[in-house]
């Protein structure tokens, strides 16, 4: 029966895998509804919309997604919808799945998730894509959806990587640009509709309706041409499909007050990544690094008010028990009132066991003050900076205006007040770098260990150097980048490394961490692939590639092999899709999914880089016309309230 448990086929394999309580379900504040809450028409027909909502990774990572518990949230509050959500199962567990006919499930009601109307992916990374297809196997639902009947659910996809679904077309019915709070609830209005005129024209004209709202991006309904040498000629609606706009747009959520989600976080049975309770402070962020894929999609800024975030922060605690509440934005420390929200609750939660986290700072955002309110709980663990490049020169081509007497005195500041330890981000790769670039992060690291030195009088400062290669990301100023190869990223790495090492006085302080070129690469083919790439993942999936996201089991060679055999005779490879700079005309793969993003300001923006230009930030300076609030009918909210977070109760 549709919506029935498989809990009774499915513990008798629980004894048999690792980790276990991952697949149990029943955490604090899940939901589990009735499967016909929605009710029936007068005719019979269902009034009920279903949701799956998978994070295509570990119980471990996706459950703490906040994206997810939002969407989660805003769903079943909606008394004629059900939402349920699924994670991607270990390698021992789909086997013990396969082998006993248990398809994929919902953790919540442990149901088919063949029986919802709608199997819906929160894809923040590429590297899921593989995972995404095993769960769609699992289901019992065709891999390609030109294959999928009436009996099967919309697959539809959102998150980061939405913004180019192309390479993942052929499996997905559907995508969504954007914030996903309104989206999903006008998705489930068209399907409440659909489903209340007797399902008309099966799950073709559903989808059709959807694609003709604007904000549904159906990869069926739009026929891409190519060029002899491989480029792409155009992307156009296809001729059959009447009322199907040219160009898809995002969706954005203006006043976040409005939307306090979540308001019941989720508390997990297994040990997550984040072990907290997250508000969302602020979205979007107009800080313009180039290289920065999720501070672009995400404009104009939004910024949730101070009461607010007090409202959310004490009903989150109260709902979960959680210790440590995380202050989350891509830079949270650009709050225009930052300052009053961290001493706010600072002072209300003083005497408690409550901590406060600020897990994304900038430099010249950071103070000490800031600080001092923020570890007052007696939390004190390492200062994480995010310079980026290395070298003066660098910075300004990739728009991060920190300078390094900037990053320096800043680190003086935290160790003057006993900070020990501080970990340093940077990027290796970086359009127009050198070698000289990559080398100066040594020269940094070591001022850095100098200057801690200097300011505490004490030898047991250190430094961690944290280098990850970049990847050129789409509707970005750098989409049109080279990306550099693999084996060139590695020289330049082990190149850094003996530079750090060549210093014996200081090196001995400094810790790198680093990831190798070749995740990168595949990284990078699958962010600015098209279509053509669907045919490389299908077969890294079916030669085994689970969980490329994970070291411990992502194959360079794997995908390789796999993408030779694919482009075999083609125009395209594996280089033409990431070392190649693309020109100024050229078609671009996702160039039809509207992020509001003006083309031609991203390629102005694009040889500002190469002429080492910098961009002030639109919040404080006079707009520079990029177009996102213009296209999107939106605009920038920034504070300050001049309201004040006062205790809950007198401590």
């Amino acid at each position: 029966m549709a919506g029935e448990s498989l809990f009774p086929r499915l513990e008798p394999l629980l004894e048999r895998v690792s980790k276990p309580i991952q697949y149990v379900g029943g955490e604090l504040n899940s939901t589990v509804k009735d499967w016909d809450c929605g009710g029936f028409g007068a005719g019979g027909e269902e009034q009920t919309v279903r949701w799956t909502l998978m994070y295509p990774d570990a119980y471990e990572v996706g459950l703490p997604n906040q994206g997810v518990m939002i969407l989660y949230e805003v769903l079943n509050e909606r008394p004629d919808t059900i939402a349920e959500r699924s994670y991607s199962v270990w390698s021992d567990m789909e086997a013990a799945m396969r082998e006993a006919g248990v398809p994929q499930f919902t953790v919540d009601g442990h149901r088919r998730v063949r029986d919802f109307d709608v199997f819906g992916f929160s894809m923040s990374t590429e590297l899921g894509y593989t995972n995404m297809l095993t769960a769609i196997d699992l289901a019992g639902l065709p891999l390609h959806a030109a294959d999928r009947t009436d009996e099967d659910p919309i697959v539809l996809v959102g998150g980061h990587a939405a913004f180019n679904p192309e390479p993942v077309a052929d499996f997905i019915d559907a995508a969504v640009l954007g914030d996903g709070e309104e989206a999903l609830l006008r998705i489930t209005d068209v399907i409440k509709a659909w489903k209340a005129e007797g399902r008309p024209g099966g799950r073709h004209e559903l989808l059709l309706r959807l694609a003709r709202t604007g904000g549904v991006y159906v990869p069926a309904f739009y026929d891409v041409d190519y060029l002899p040498d491989g480029r792409i000629k155009r992307v156009a609606p296809s001729p059959t499909a009447h009322g199907v706009p040219w160009r898809v747009s995002k969706h954005t959520v203006m006043d976040l007050d409005a939307w306090p989600y979540p308001k019941q976080p989720l508390v997990p049975l297994a040990e997550t990544v984040h072990e907290r309770m997250s508000v969302e402070i602020f979205r979007g962020c107009t800080r313009g690094c180039r290289f920065c894929q999720a501070g672009m999609i995400t404009r104009p800024v939004r910024e949730r008010s101070i009461t607010g975030i007090g409202e959310m922060v004490q009903k989150g605690l109260d709902a979960t028990g959680f210790e440590e509440v995380g202050l989350l934005s891509l830079s949270s420390a650009d709050h225009s009132e930052i300052a009053d929200i961290t001493k706010g609750l600072a002072d209300r939660y003083e005497g408690s066991q409550t901590g406060l986290s600020l897990p994304s700072t900038r430099v010249d955002a950071f103070n000490i003050d800031l600080a001092n309110e923020l570890t007052r709980g007696g939390r004190r663990s390492g200062l994480t900076f995010a310079p980026e490049g290395g070298s003066e020169r660098i910075r300004k081509v990739i728009n991060k205006m920190v300078s390094e007497d900037d990053l320096i005195n800043t680190v003086a500041a935290a160790f003057s007040a006993g900070w020990r330890q501080v970990k340093l981000y940077f990027m290796c790769g970086l359009p127009t770098e050198t070698d000289e670039d990559v080398l100066q992060i040594a020269d940094l690291a070591k001022r850095v260990i100098e200057t801690g030195r200097k300011v505490s009088g004490r030898k047991d400062i250190r430094c961690t150097v944290s280098i990850g290669g970049f990847v050129p990301k789409p509707h970005t100023p750098f989409q049109w980048a080279a990306q550099l190869g693999a084996e060139e990223t590695d020289a330049r790495l082990a190149k850094l490394r003996e530079e750090i090492k060549s210093d014996r006085r200081l090196g001995s302080s400094i810790g790198m961490r680093y990831h190798d070129g070749k995740p990168g690469i595949v990284e990078g083919l699958l962010s600015r692939g098209d279509r053509r790439v669907g045919a490389v993942i299908e077969a890294v999936w079916r030669d085994g590639g689970r969980f490329d996201g994970w070291s411990e089991h992502f194959s360079y060679d794997r995908w390789m092999a796999c993408a030779a055999t694919a482009f075999d005779g083609s125009a395209v490879s594996v280089d033409w899709y990431t070392t190649r700079e693309r020109d100024e005309n050229e078609v671009l793969p996702w160039d039809h999914l509207d992020s509001g993003l003006d083309k031609d300001w991203l390629w102005d923006d694009w040889q500002d880089a190469i002429d080492e230009q910098e961009l002030d930030d639109c919040r404080w300076t006079p707009c520079y016309d990029c177009g996102v609030c213009p296209q999107m009918n939106t605009e920038i909210q920034i504070g300050p309230t001049g309201k004040k977070l006062l205790p809950l109760t007198v401590v």
